[in-house]
């Protein structure tokens, strides 16, 4: 065992009074009423045996490792092993993890460009962010990282491989990846970057039909949401919303939510359950609504997870939007951030998401109303003779000159919009299937927003 001039301040360090009564047999060492009484009260609440083991075992390692290790390192890792134990979103931050996790949340920050997490002591990709090392070069969402720089991820804490991944920009790295049936582990070798995350790009696409995708929520996600959907109001129509999803990881909850109020006015949009009555909170909308009767189709996939699901789940719900996909990721729990100094923190899971249906997240995640799996669009061409075609064939007598020049210019436009997204469209069936089905909804209710609506 320690000494008892070691044993006390460490048992300190925990919030006990142990050390007082191990020291007890002698006169001049016995505790005061004041330890005696917190003593009393402290032995309900912790397990005292358990404390003597641990201090047991920190004095072995101290003094039997193989290589000598302070204190203060020793006490970091207890304080990592206790978190990392609880769940896989629980951790110790310190200097260089809490400042990426306020750079993240920003919107601006240094790596590849991969939102990871663990899963059989393996690093399992949930997706990688548009435009980044990672999605350029080929990582995939799913994917499993077996190596950096050839040394192998087994052993390490979350933490520390999200560490390795870090570096300056410019410098490169080496990973090892397997991936689904593939017999051969892939090799990738990635160029660090500083990685600026675009939270909401948008798209005109073919027959009035917006395209907006939300690679990450951040601090202005739901601001530029909004701005992006008046001023497609004040260009003219829109006759519906492609909310593209997929491989989103998730971000701020406020973001969500402000994403969520701006397609319903009224209602709960996402609450929360925990032990601690703090962390329970109720966020509902408000009559701030910019796009409350565009035709809406959400776009999800296992990549979707947290924040993207909590506003795929609130929209199904509420019935607002139709879930067109695959299931998402089923991240359902709350962290809380609880900081300890000014360089450190602890990440705790706190509570769990649900939606407004009472439905949790968690290990479950949200179920496509429209399951659709990805592929490629492959068109198989086909030749039709029409009535057209044949020689001497009667003319149309409803169809007048004076409206030939509209609608071939009608058709041109119309044409010229189709072949700036066909492209797009025929490698995403997924994004393809949105947009047929929003068609058909425009078709048979054409929607007009005007900049007053809303």
């Amino acid at each position: 065992m320690l000494p008892k001039h070691l044993l006390r301040p460490i048992l300190f360090s925990l919030g006990c009074t142990l050390a007082f009564q191990a020291g007890a047999e002698t006169a001049d060492e016995a505790p005061t009423p004041e330890q005696v009484k917190a003593a009393a009260t402290l032995q309900g609440q912790l397990p005292l045996q358990e404390l003597r083991n641990f201090t047991e075992i920190f004095e072995r390692i101290r003094s039997a490792y193989v290589e000598e290790i302070d204190d203060k390192t020793l006490f970091d890792y207890a304080i990592k092993g206790m978190l990392t134990s609880l769940d896989p979103h629980s951790a110790y931050l310190q200097e260089e993890a809490f400042t990426d996790l306020r750079e993240s949340t920003s919107g601006k920050f240094g790596g590849l460009g991969i939102e990871v997490g663990m899963e059989n002591g393996l690093i399992r990709v949930i997706t990688p962010i548009d435009d980044t090392p990672a999605e350029k070069a080929g990582i995939r969402a799913g994917d499993f990282i077996v190596t950096l720089d050839d040394e192998p991820i087994m052993g390490l804490t979350l933490s520390e491989a999200v560490e390795r991944m870090r570096g300056e920009p410019g410098s490169k790295i080496s990973l090892e990846v397997r991936r689904g049936e593939e017999n051969e582990l892939l090799s990738f070798t990635l160029e660090r970057a500083e990685i600026k995350v675009a939270s909401v790009r948008t798209e005109m696409m073919s027959g009035d039909i917006g395209y907006v995708r939300i690679t990450q929520f951040q601090e202005h996600t739901g601001a530029e949401l909004k701005k992006a959907l008046q001023k497609w109001a004040e260009d003219g129509k829109l006759n519906g919303l492609i909310l593209d999803l997929r491989n989103n990881p998730g971000g701020v909850l406020d973001a969500a939510v402000d994403v969520v109020d701006a397609f319903i006015s009224s209602g709960v949009i996402v609450y929360t359950k925990g032990r601690n009555p703090q962390s329970e909170l109720r966020f509902e909308a408000t009559a701030d609504t910019v796009a409350g009767d565009i035709p809406v189709v959400v776009l999800i996939n296992g990549g979707s997870a947290s924040a993207s699901e909590i506003v795929a789940g609130a929209l199904q719900d509420h019935k607002r939007a139709v879930i067109v996909g695959t299931q998402s990721f089923g991240k359902g729990s709350v962290q809380s951030v609880l900081p300890l100094t000014e360089t450190s923190a602890v990440k705790l899971t706190t509570a769990r998401y649900f939606t407004p249906n009472d439905r949790s997240i968690q290990a479950q995640g949200i179920v496509p109303d429209i399951v659709v799996e990805q592929s490629e669009v492959t068109p198989y061409e086909e030749r039709y003779y029409k009535e057209s075609d044949l020689p001497g064939h009667l003319s149309n007598p409803t169809v007048k000159a004076k409206n030939d020049a509209s609608e071939k210019t009608s058709a041109t436009k119309e044409s010229a919009s189709e072949k700036k997204d066909s492209g797009l469209l025929k490698k995403d069936f997924q994004l393809y299937e949105a947009h047929t089905l929003l068609r058909g909804v425009s078709i048979l209710s054409p929607v007009r927003v005007n900049a007053s609506e809303g």
